[in-house]
């Protein structure tokens, strides 16, 4: 019976969460959207400038390491 009222308990205080829970998440999802696509474009400048650094490692040992 203890176990039974501590579920309904946790029913009456979760539920408000819940909820805010599922309508925060996709504004949230927006909202950090474009530190998304900026990550992609740092990890993408800083793949380029290893491959260029890297190169002429790459020339003289003829091929990938």
């Amino acid at each position: 019976m203890l176990t039974f009222l501590l579920w309904l308990l946790l029913l009456v205080f979760c539920w408000p969460l819940a909820l805010l829970a599922l309508i925060l998440y996709p504004i949230v999802w927006l909202i950090l959207l474009p530190f998304r696509l900026l990550g992609f474009a740092v990890d993408g400048v800083f793949e380029f400038l290893r491959a260029l650094f890297m190169l002429p490692a790459r020339l003289v040992s003829g091929g990938h390491p």
